[in-house]
C-alpha cells in the first residue's frame, strides 16, 4: 500500500496505523496515489507544488505545513509513511499532540522563534485561504486591519537567547487560541480534504435589505467567520440583519418588536463614541424578564482593537438579561449579559444612548470598550437563520415542553381537588 521505496520497518509508522481503520488507511492510500500521479513521481512521493494545490496553501503555511509531514527532510518528497504519521498525529493524537504540532506549524521560518513575524504570515495565509484573495486583490489591505485586530489578543512572554524578539510560547498559543477559536479550528483541519464544510473555514451569508448603506454594517465578514469560530457548523449558513440603529433609530422597544420574531440565536453589536466594537451572542431570544435568564451557550466578544471570544466559565448562570417597563431600580431597563445587576459584563440601558461594561466572571471577560461607562454610536443586531431541520428540532422541543406544562397543570388541578 502507498510507496513502495519508504523504510519498510519504520516503528513510527507501525504506530501511527493503529490510529485508523481498515478502510481509514485504504482512503488515505487512495489519496495518495492520486497526488503521486499529479506529482509525476511513478507513485513513489507527493510534491511540495501538488500538496500546496490540494490543500489550498499556496504560501509560507503550506510551505510549512509540507516540511512538518515530511519530517523535515527537505527533499521535497512526502511519502505514503508521511501522510500516515503526520495524520495520526495531528488528527487522531492527544490535546497535546495536535496543539504541538500545530504550535510548531506557526513557526514559519523554522527558526524555533514563533515571533509576531510569524504570526503575521500564518493570519495573512488563512485570510488569503478563506476569501480566496490574490496578493493583488485590494481587499488585502482591509485584512492587513484583520490582521492586526487578531494579533492585538496575542501574547509574547518567552524570551529566546540570541532571538532578536521575544517569541509566543506554548502557553501564550493555547491562550490566544482559545480567544480566537476560528483560528483554532483552521490550523487543525488543514490535512482534512478542502471544501467548504472544512472546520473553520466556514463564513455565513449576510444578509441584509437595500434600504441600508453597506459602509454602516458593523458586521464585516472577517468578524463574522471570528464570531462563528464559536458556534456550531449549522448556525454557521446564513445571519440576517435584524435591527440597525440608523434605520430603525436608536430605540429598545424598536429592538425588541424587530428581533422578537426570530426563534433563534441572535448577535448583538455595539460600536461605541470611542470607536470600539464587542458584542455578545444570545441563545435565547430577547423577551422580558425580571431577573437573569439564558443559557451557557452565549458568550460575549470583541472585535475591535482587539478580537476575542469569552464563553461561559460556570462560576454562575447570570448570562442574559432583557427587562422592559420595570419600576425597581433592582431591575434596571436594558439588555445585557453576565455580571451582576448594575455592574453587567455587557449592558445597554433601555434609552439606548448609554450603557456599561465591567469585568466579568460570569465570562472570564475584561472590560470590553475603553472605560466601563459606554455610549453606544451604532447599535445592530442579526438572526440566525435556521435551517427547516433545526426549526423542527426546536418546535418538537417546544411541544415536549407545553406537553410537560399541561400535564403538570393537571396533576396540580387533581392534587387541588382532593
Amino acid at each position: 500500500m502507498g510507496n513502495s521505496q519508504s523504510p519498510p520497518a519504520d516503528p513510527r509508522f507501525s504506530s501511527a496505523t493503529r490510529a485508523f481503520t481498515q478502510k481509514d488507511l485504504e482512503d488515505l492510500n487512495s489519496l495518495f496515489v492520486s497526488l503521486a500521479a499529479q506529482s509525476k513521481s511513478n507513485n513513489a512521493y507527493i510534491s511540495l507544488s501538488v500538496f500546496q494545490a490540494y490543500f489550498g496553501l499556496k504560501s509560507s503555511l503550506g510551505e510549512r505545513l509540507f516540511d512538518l509531514v515530511t519530517q523535515q527532510r527537505k527533499d521535497n518528497k512526502l511519502t505514503f509513511h508521511d501522510l500516515v504519521i503526520a495524520k495520526s498525529v495531528y488528527e487522531k493524537g492527544t490535546r497535546d499532540d495536535i496543539e504541538e504540532f500545530i504550535y510548531q506549524l506557526l513557526n514559519v521560518t523554522g527558526d524555533g522563534v514563533v515571533g509576531r513575524c510569524d504570526i503575521e504570515s500564518v493570519l495573512a495565509a488563512i485570510l488569503r485561504s478563506i476569501f480566496s484573495l490574490e496578493a493583488s486583490n485590494p481587499r488585502l489591505n482591509s485584512h492587513r486591519e484583520i490582521i492586526n485586530v487578531f494579533l492585538n489578543a496575542a501574547k509574547f512572554s518567552k524570551v529566546v537567547e540570541g532571538a532578536a524578539e521575544i517569541s509566543m510560547s506554548f502557553e501564550d498559543f493555547r491562550s490566544w487560541c482559545a480567544l480566537l477559536p476560528s483560528i483554532r479550528k483552521f490550523l487543525g483541519s488543514l490535512l482534512l480534504p478542502p471544501n467548504a464544510g472544512r472546520l473553520g473555514s466556514q463564513v455565513p451569508h449576510l444578509v441584509h435589505g437595500d434600504n441600508i448603506n453597506p459602509d454602516l454594517i458593523l458586521l464585516r465578514e472577517e468578524y463574522a467567520w471570528h464570531i462563528g469560530g464559536a458556534l456550531p457548523h449549522h448556525e454557521l449558513v446564513e445571519w440576517k440583519l435584524l435591527y440597525h440603529s440608523a434605520i430603525n433609530g436608536m430605540s429598545f422597544n424598536t429592538f425588541l418588536g424587530s428581533t422578537s420574531n426570530g426563534e433563534g440565536p441572535t448577535i448583538l453589536i455595539i460600536k461605541d463614541k470611542d470607536g470600539y466594537i464587542y458584542g455578545g451572542y444570545a441563545s435565547q431570544p430577547w423577551e422580558r424578564h425580571g431577573d437573569f435568564y439564558g443559557d451557557l451557550k452565549s458568550f460575549l466578544f470583541q472585535l475591535y482593537p482587539k478580537a476575542s471570544i469569552f464563553k461561559p466559565t460556570g462560576a454562575n448562570n447570570n448570562v442574559q438579561w432583557c427587562a422592559a417597563n420595570f419600576s425597581s431600580e433592582s431591575i434596571p431597563n436594558g439588555i445585557g449579559f453576565g455580571g451582576r445587576v448594575n455592574h453587567f459584563g455587557l449592558f445597554l440601558s433601555a434609552s439606548f444612548d448609554v450603557g456599561q461594561t465591567f469585568t466579568c466572571t460570569t465570562f472570564g471577560s475584561p472590560c470590553l470598550s475603553k472605560t466601563n461607562r459606554i455610549f453606544p454610536e451604532v447599535i445592530e443586531c442579526w438572526g440566525i437563520v435556521q435551517n427547516e431541520a433545526q426549526q423542527e428540532k426546536l418546535d418538537a422541543a417546544k411541544g415536549e415542553i407545553s406537553a410537560i406544562s399541561l400535564s403538570m397543570e393537571a396533576l396540580s388541578h387533581a392534587s387541588d381537588r382532593k
